[in-house]
């Protein structure tokens, strides 16, 4: 999570986590928070894309 530091600042990250539980588990709940979302579904289900094509096709067209 937080690989974008420079070096010397992600080893003083590093040693936070170490020697701080509360921040190692917070920073842990976050790192499976970001698994989660980033497991999410991105697209929309074929059913969805029907649904709204056949909507586009049946909508009233306004002159």
């Amino acid at each position: 999570m937080y690989n974008e530091l420079p070096a010397d600042e992600q080893r003083d990250v590093e040693q936070a986590l170490l020697h701080d539980p509360e921040l190692a588990t917070t920073c842990a709940d976050l790192l499976l928070a970001q698994q989660s979302l980033d497991e999410l579904r991105t697209t929309p289900s074929a059913r969805t894309t029907d649904t709204i094509l056949h909507y586009s096709r049946t909508f009233p067209q306004l002159k």
